[in-house]
């Protein structure tokens, strides 16, 4: 593996190149990236987070976050790209964590499609990282390479910059009680719904549904509705997302049952 450097990005060409990298990524026309070289612009100079991963010299990943309520405590990591083979992705997760504990923040905020496995795997199991919100259509329609036009639901996910102290350091793996419950499966492809009467629930995802959208639109608009209906219910209802489990699987504990009064 190369060499990997982490810097922020400040120069217009440098930011310009980040704008092709997230087009190239994301396969979006030009001038339709997830952020442009103007907003990178506009951010880096106002103070924000604006950085990029380079192997060798060449810009192999970069990621975009700027200040978020609450107010000097949060940063929230709008966009992250980045080429495979480098493991940029997760040198811009830590070199941005420094940055954030260097200005006192206390938390990372960002979306991610809960659909897609390794990103849940990654921000769950390897920083540890937890949903705390489930927004449903997002960012609208998005007709790239990657959303492929299917809704937008993204989870909301939070990571506590209190620990761990070094970095990079995984967690420890969640544990998942023997009583626990499948809420959502996988049966041929496709969702098949299950119980969430358990206090710990096991809600699974597909393996890759990039994939699953080119091939078969409507097995992943299945998975879409499956998933808003039963991770998307139970946040609402207050549950709490733990961990994600064996790559394949969100660990869900739901609140214990109040006492009706008497």
């Amino acid at each position: 593996m190369s060499d990997l450097a982490v810097r922020e990005l400040h120069k217009l060409r440098e930011l310009a190149a980040a704008n092709a990298l997230f087009e190239e990524i994301w396969g979006s026309a030009p001038g339709a990236s997830p952020m442009g070289t103007e907003q990178m612009r506009a951010l880096s100079h106002a103070g924000n987070y604006v950085a990029g991963a380079f192997a060798d010299g060449r810009l192999v990943g970069a990621s975009v976050a700027f200040f978020a309520a609450p107010v000097g405590q949060a940063l929230h990591s709008h966009v992250t790209g980045a080429l495979p083979g480098h493991a940029a992705g997760p040198a811009l997760k830590w070199h941005q964590r420094a940055w954030a504990l260097s200005r006192g923040l206390s938390t990372i905020t960002w979306t991610f499609d809960p659909l897609v496995r390794r990103n849940a795997h990654f921000n769950l199991a390897k920083l540890g990282a937890r949903p705390v919100e489930y927004l449903t259509g997002f960012y609208g329609s998005l007709d790239d390479a990657i959303n492929g036009g299917d809704d937008t639901d993204r989870a909301l996910v939070a990571w506590d910059l209190s620990h761990p102290a070094e970095a990079p350091s995984a967690p420890p793996p969640v544990r998942v009680p023997a009583d626990a419950v499948t809420a959502l499966s996988v049966r041929d492809g496709l969702p098949v719904l299950g119980t969430v009467d358990s206090p710990t629930l096991l809600v699974d995802v597909p393996p890759d549904i990039e994939a699953l959208r080119r091939s078969d639109p409507g097995a992943a608009k299945a998975w879409r509705l499956a998933l808003r209906q039963v991770l998307g219910g139970l946040l609402a209802e207050g549950a709490r997302v733990t961990g994600f489990h064996n790559r394949t699987s969100y660990v869900v504990t739901r609140r214990p049952a109040q006492p009706k009064p008497m």
